[in-house]
């Protein structure tokens, strides 16, 4: 029988996954952009600026959220990323649409790495740590649901009520977010503004009592620098935890390439009214993909091959059936990405764990710019299809080097025996 506390968990934990997402601004920002008369450089602007403001701040966060209360920086995230878009939708300009990439990059920062120490953390309190990647993979489940409708909500409410309507649903989905956030249960130490660790008292932290101990500023930010150095340590020291965030960081990051898979659909022949369609049966094998990540995490290897394959074939396909394929590849990348996750949460210590879990979002957020860039380039000289399928190369190679690594392991293993 699952506990009751790990079952208030989980509903918070869906819940708020279902927010993030529902946010019916996401299928048509690009085009509020253009109608208020950005250019085409302008708008790529904003998504570089989106980009660098999420490096700036994705370490930075981590480190907080292993020094201070990781519930109320879950909780400001959403009303971060809801103030940006008030701006977007009350005071449509190119400096408000920067300002408000800006808060939703913060916002996005704040919960990358945070969510995913907390919610193991938690469980492991539950004794329900091996439970972790199906809770965190089926809340991404939920979200991706969301994300289903808020695109099916986001043509009738823009044909009622235009960009307004749009963007006032799209805040009031952050404002139930941060209700939302404030019921994440927390019982590390840190939660009441106390250390997360013993040794932070000697280092100018909280007070063990709750309240905080009179601290100079150069005291506090040496309790930064330590706890950056420990999950700093724990990369250099650990070549399981080196790799798990290794693999993290790539197989994440190269799933920027579903940001074109509209151009792919389209390019196939199909019309316009389609592409939608076509679109959202990526989205369901995604949702299939995260529904079931908990499972055969021995079969990462062959999984990887498989999802590569599939990719290659489908962009290579230049028909709306490989569409069909790339849904596949794309729900079995996702799959592999989260227990990849999993493998990470499992080898880092509580102490640095969301500052670890956000240097693999910082090498994700590297890796996802790269893919950008790639497929920039090469569309001035490639269709879609080709480039899609040279997405491939990523699934493909980690799969090429966990085989060799697992080789030589065994390899180590016979010797030394």
């Amino acid at each position: 029988m699952v506990p009751a506390s790990e079952q208030r968990l989980v509903r918070t934990l869906y819940a708020s996954a279902f927010l993030e997402d529902c946010v019916l601004l996401y299928p048509v920002y690009a085009l509020l952009f253009s109608r208020t008369g950005l250019s085409g450089a302008e708008i790529s602007s904003l998504f570089v600026l989106w980009s660098v403001t999420g490096l700036a701040l994705e370490i930075p966060s981590g480190v907080w959220a292993d020094r201070f209360s990781r519930r109320r920086l879950l909780t400001l995230a959403p009303a971060l990323s809801g103030a940006g878009f008030a701006l977007w939708t009350f005071a449509p300009s190119y400096a408000a649409f920067a300002a408000g990439f800006v808060l939703w990059g913060a916002g996005s920062a704040l919960r990358s790495g945070t969510l995913e120490a907390l919610v193991y953390e938690e469980l492991a309190r539950c004794g329900a740590s091996d439970r972790y990647a199906r809770r965190i993979g089926r809340s991404r489940a939920v979200g991706t649901c969301a994300e289903v409708a808020a695109t099916a909500a986001a043509a009738p409410a823009l044909a009622a009520g235009g960009y307004q309507a749009v963007g006032v649903a799209s805040v009031l989905a952050c404002a139930a977010g941060v209700l939302v956030a404030r019921t994440f249960p927390e019982h590390s130490a840190r939660a009441g503004g106390t250390p997360a660790d013993p040794a932070d008292a000697a280092s100018g932290g909280p007070a063990p009592d709750g309240g905080r101990a009179p601290a100079a500023a150069e005291e506090a930010e040496e309790s930064f620098r330590a706890v950056l150095r420990h999950g700093v340590a724990e990369i250099r020291h650990s070549r399981a935890a080196r790799r798990a965030v290794l693999l993290v960081a790539v197989l994440t990051g190269s799933l920027a390439y579903d940001e074109f898979l509209s151009l792919f659909a389209a390019s196939t022949g199909v019309a316009d009214a389609t592409v939608p369609l076509l679109v959202l049966l990526v989205s369901a094998g995604a949702a299939v993909g995260e529904w079931f990540a908990h499972r055969g995490h021995r079969l990462l290897v062959p999984g990887l091959v498989v999802s590569g394959v599939l990719l290659a074939l489908g962009g290579l396909s230049a028909h709306p059936a490989g569409m069909g394929l790339i849904a596949v590849a794309y729900g079995v990348a996702r799959w592999s990405a989260t227990a990849a996750e999993a493998r990470l949460q499992a080898r880092i210590s509580d102490r640095a764990r969301a500052t670890v879990g956000s240097m693999a979002g910082f090498g994700s957020e590297v890796m996802a710019i790269l893919v950008f860039a790639a497929y920039g380039l090469g569309s001035t000289w490639s269709p879609p299809g080709p480039l899609i399928a040279a997405a491939a190369l990523p699934p493909l190679g980690v799969a090429l080097l966990l085989g060799l690594s697992r080789s030589a392991d065994a390899m180590r293993s016979r010797t030394a025996s």
